[in-house]
């Protein structure tokens, strides 16, 4: 599937050469073409270059317009989505920063839970770079004022063929608003209930529209305050004797320290106590509870800048410009840093400091001396789209594009320890104990003995910089090109080229490994895509008996990829208008993900990870073994025992991934019955596939595999996943790094419902999307165990729970107008626990949100809202730590309120 060849895609090019140069001169020579080519209000949706006249028909779209996301109150676009039924798993949000894969502050969507990598985010149907501190894999949906929305389309199904990689679970395509006259103010002020968790919004924006062009500006300012977590949470929980009582971490502020004779004793936790005093360890009197240094929401601000606009060149031509610009700043607590993680720390019994007068090992202490740590990012990025558009006859379409985006980040932590310094304080023939000595000798046995001169030594601030960029070109040509008896032929094509580049490089001493923190290399790298597309939308039948009409949708796409070669992607579909009442629709397509940057190019490392070699002492083992066999076949000599419980293994990033491959299917139905006036139903059957999925698997899995498998048949036996020394029979070469080795398969129904009735002067609507998620298979790798995730809540990858739902009821008369919404999520069983024990599973949530609103005249409003109405707290979870909830799904700021006022001119 992957070639290194350019021969189809220049066939692919000079097809579409061809067509675009004959439909030109066919449009010059017969001016007079039937009107009825194409309706003028045809549109293009997601999910589909060609122009139609039906919003429906292409896929499972949902559409969530500007009055619905005012309604709703969300004032951040993954707010918006995280809410709908169609997501779950993770994605990064204010209230759980501390799991965040792209970088603490950054927001994501996931659709169906396969990973926000594997949802493609469009901005006006075209792509956005990718967001963070740097080498990011997704975009961060900060950049996207909510005002500026004029509708959301989620596509739900994969869309490869249509927009080329990572449409795996679908398409979020964000409309901006386009062709606004005049001026628009809104401010917006809101808190908890706890006087807590603030938030304040400006959005101003202006535009005019003339006879031959449009243009449209806006400025736009938010600040999230901040919730501390102790306030939600005032401890970490855990069962004990059928009851829930406050557990904290085993860093303590003293020091636990396991000492020559085996006994693990803790020193003094009094600030001011005596400094040599130290007692048996014990964790309900010794650990540390940190909630206070937590929050439970983090702070963040976001101010952009935003320019579209549009000018008639002549009568069929036409340019047009986006620029965007989004500074973001983002702050997370931490706890103190914690002594004895990343390098052990051994004091000798006759050490000054030491009162045990043995030899110990300081196992964890918590620098509380210095304080909390403060994590903080400032990102940049910039967008800018400019392009040309307009008209080949009157049937015909085209339009070409430039899109550059930027996107770069600091992020820095204050009181990170030097851990080299550490070591220089204890080592007393380089410190001195006499005050203001270049290098302070520090004692790290009791809580309170760190002297402000031996923080100030051994402490630093990192500052980490990195950042994205992405340049693409894309030129479209859409129309009709001849007539059957049931219609004419929609036709679209197009190229499109892109680069894209990301880089992070972390603070000197982190890459050093000297810094108190994971040990992080520089990533760098860049790919280039080269890719054709073409579709068709062929009218089959046209008010026949049996169908007022039948469409038959095909898509088919091209990738070259300057790193992985040749992808080649397909979409089907059927759009079945069975009478006025019923629209039968059904899709099946391909789809796949590149691997992202840090896949690819994160910093490859050597280290000796504790491993057990499966083929040490190979030669005692049943003559009947599996494993002997393998061994021996391997050419591991008799007698051969594994030299310690170590082996050198390579991690990090992998440039021989390929993309994963997809297959999606979705099947559904329309149904608007004649009985009821305004009344819609939806239902869609929906089932994903992935191959080849992107999995990190640890070396000694690999071994343990692949010599139980017989015949070494593993592909875990191949030589890119270890080798031997063909003479000793030592393992030399082991690598981790992550493989295209698992497969995942995600299905379920997906259910609508929208009701417009008027009703004692009101002019109201109900509607309903409901998702039941039917299973969640992940396979990690051949013969590995399938893990179900479908009903369950993870210790990382979020909520999966069956059944989600959000209920919205809306009501408008006069002035006034209301809104009442409801978010359901169903039970889920923690995948961790134990069954019976409290906190395994959690129970069934609704989350009830309120909106009025009044106009008190054609330029001004008023809207008051309030979201949790019943202060609905987080269910208490096994798997989870922070706020002992699971952060990604539950709400953790209770009841809360807002006040917004518009006004236009």
């Amino acid at each position: 599937m992957y070639l290194k060849s350019h021969a189809l895609a220049v066939a692919i090019g000079s097809v579409l050469c061809v067509v675009v140069t004959s439909q030109a001169a066919h449009a010059q020579e017969n001016p007079s073409q039937p009107e009825n080519a194409r309706t003028l209000d045809a549109v293009q949706v997601t999910g589909s270059h060609i122009k139609r006249a039906q919003l429906s028909g292409v896929g499972p779209v949902s559409v969530v317009d500007a009055e619905a996301i005012e309604r709703s109150g969300a004032t951040s676009v993954e707010t918006l989505l995280q809410r709908l039924p169609a997501s779950a798993g993770f994605a990064g949000s204010q209230s759980n920063a501390y799991w965040a894969e792209n970088g603490y502050g950054t927001t994501q969507v996931n659709l169906r839970g396969l990973g926000a990598n594997r949802t493609l985010v469009l901005l006006n149907g075209r792509r956005i770079v990718n967001g963070g501190t740097g080498a990011n894999s997704s975009v961060d949906l900060n950049v996207i004022p909510v005002s500026l929305i004029e509708r959301v389309e989620v596509l739900k199904d994969g869309a490869s063929a249509i927009y080329g990689a990572d449409a795996v679970a679908g398409v979020v395509n964000i409309i901006t608003k386009q062709g606004f006259d005049g001026a628009d103010v809104a401010v917006r002020y809101g808190q908890t209930a706890e006087g807590d968790g603030e938030e304040k919004s400006i959005d101003f924006s202006w535009g005019i529209t003339g006879e031959r062009g449009s243009l449209m500006t806006a400025i736009n300012y938010y600040d999230g305050g901040s919730v501390n977590m102790a306030t939600r949470a005032p401890c970490g929980l855990i069962e004990s004797d059928g009851k829930l009582v406050c557990s904290g971490s085993s860093t303590t502020v003293g020091g636990r320290a396991l000492l020559a004779d085996g006994s693990r004793v803790n020193f003094n936790q009094v600030l001011g106590g005596n400094g040599d005093f130290y007692e048996p360890y014990s964790a309900a009197k010794h650990n540390y509870n940190g909630n206070h240094t937590l929050n439970a929401v983090n702070p963040i601000e976001r101010l952009s800048f935003s320019v579209f606009g549009d000018s008639q060149i002549n009568d069929t031509t036409t340019a047009f410009v986006e620029m965007m610009f989004t500074n973001r700043q983002s702050k997370q607590l931490a706890t103190s840093g914690a002594l004895g993680v990343y390098r052990p720390i051994n004091i000798a019994a006759d050490h000054p400091t030491n009162p045990t007068g043995q030899d110990l090992l300081l196992q964890r202490r918590r620098l509380e001396e210095a304080g909390p740590r403060h994590f903080s990012q400032e990102t940049d990025t910039y967008r800018v789209v400019a392009g040309l558009k307009g008209q080949l006859g009157t049937s015909w379409d085209w339009s070409a594009a430039f899109n550059w985006g930027r996107n770069t980040g600091v992020d820095a932590s204050d009181n990170v320890a030097n851990l080299d310094r550490v070591e220089q304080t204890l080592d007393r023939r380089v410190c001195s104990p006499v005050p203001g000595a270049a290098i302070p000798c520090g004692d790290y046995l009791g809580y309170g003995d760190l002297s402000q001169e031996v923080l100030d030594y051994i402490l630093f601030n990192s500052r980490d910089t990195g950042g994205n960029e992405q340049k693409s070109f894309t030129a479209n040509l859409s129309g009709q090109i001849f007539e059957l008896p049931a219609g004419w032929v929609g036709f679209a094509a197009g190229v499109e080229v892109r680069k894209e580049r990301g880089w992070r490089d972390p603070d000197p001493l982190t890459v050093l490994g000297i810094g108190n923190t994971n040990q992080q290399d520089p990533i760098h790298g860049e790919y280039t895509a080269k890719e054709v597309f073409a579709e068709l939308a062929i009218p089959l039948l046209q008010d026949s008996v049996i169908a007022d009409s039948l469409y038959l949708n095909l898509a088919g796409r091209a990738s070259d990829y300057d790193l992985f070669g040749r992808d080649y992607n397909y979409k089907v579909g059927l759009d079945w208008q069975v009478n006025e009442s019923l629209k039968l629709r059904s899709t099946y397509a391909t789809a796949f993900r590149i691997p992202n940057i840090p896949e690819l190019f994160g910093g490859v490392a050597e280290g000796n990870l504790t491993t057990t070699d499966p083929c040490s002492n190979w030669s005692s083992l049943p003559a009947d073994s599996v494993v002997r066999g393998n061994c021996q076949a391997y050419g591991v000599p008799a007698g051969y025992v594994q030299p310690g419980n170590s082996i050198l293994t390579t991690s990090g990033g992998n440039a021989d991934l390929k993309p994963e491959d997809a297959t999606s299917f979705t099947a559904g139905a329309v149904w608007t019955p004649a009985f009821a006036s305004g009344l819609t139903l939806t239902l869609d059957y929906y089932n994903i596939r992935i191959k080849n999925a992107i999995q990190r698997i640890a070396g000694s899995t690999k071994l343990a595999i692949c010599y139980n498998t017989p015949g070494l048949a593993h592909p875990f036996c191949d030589a890119s996943n270890f080798t031997r020394n063909p003479r000793t029979g030592e393992v030399d070469y082991l690598s981790s790094q992550p493989v295209n080795a698992a497969n995942e398969r995600v299905s379920g129904v997906d259910l609508g419902a929208l009701y417009e009735f008027e009703m004692a002067g009101f002019d109201a609507s109900v509607s309903a999307d409901v998702s039941y998620l039917q299973r969640y298979d992940v396979r990690p790798y051949d013969g590995a165990e399938v893990i179900e995730y479908a009903g369950k809540i993870t210790g990382g990858r979020g909520s999966y729970a069956k059944w989600r739902g959000l209920v919205a009821v809306n009501a408008a008369r006069d002035k006034w107008s209301g809104t009442w919404s409801t978010q359901y999520i169903g039970r889920t069983d923690d995948i961790n626990a134990t069954r019976g024990d409290i906190g395994d599973h959690a129970p069934s949530v609704f989350y009830h949100n309120l909106q009025l609103k009044y106009a008190v005249s054609k330029a001004l409003d008023v809207s008051l809202g309030l979201d949790n109405v019943f202060n609905k707290k987080a269910p208490f979870i096994q798997s989870y730590t922070d706020a002992n909830t699971d952060t990604m799904t539950y709400d953790l700021l209770g009841r809360r309120w807002y006040a917004r006022i518009g006004y236009r001119w």
